[in-house]
């Protein structure tokens, strides 16, 4: 598992992560405080404060790379 911190301060950057992390089958965890959500939920997405960096928790063993790759835009 893999953590890193992300940004996701418009509907538009929301909506192109979730499209960008649902091609993988691994779990993604948002974490926000206490809250822990699917981050393939795009309504999960919705009830954290996104105006604050958020830790994206990454539950892969294999294609680490590949993944930070596609995550770039986000990362802070």
């Amino acid at each position: 598992m893999k953590t890193v911190q992300i940004s996701l301060n418009s509907i538009d950057k929301v909506k192109s992560f979730v499209n960008a992390i649902t091609q993988y089958e691994f779990d993604f965890d948002l974490i926000s405080g206490r809250y822990v959500i699917d981050a393939k939920s795009i309504m999960g997405i919705f009830s954290l404060d996104l105006s604050k960096p958020i830790d994206l928790a990454i539950h892969a063993e294999s294609n680490l790379d590949e993944i930070m790759e596609t995550l770039k835009p986000y990362l802070i």
